[in-house]
């Protein structure tokens, strides 16, 4: 599952960008939405990457 605190997020797009699987769209805004998470392969690089810990993966595939 992941999880994102939205209040936090300042719109980087850096886990759009780096995820491998495609999982994240963008908003009007420019926040992330998780758009594909039965895609998602839990390597973790959004959550390791983001600047403001707005991401928090959990579980395994």
């Amino acid at each position: 599952m992941i999880h994102l605190k939205k209040n936090r997020c300042k719109s980087c797009g850096i886990c759009i960008e780096f995820c491998p699987k495609n999982v994240f769209d963008a908003a009007v805004d420019g926040t992330p939405i998780v758009a594909r998470e039965e895609d998602c392969s839990y390597c973790r690089l959004c959550e390791k990457r983001c600047p403001d810990f707005v991401i928090k993966v959990e579980g395994e595939k």
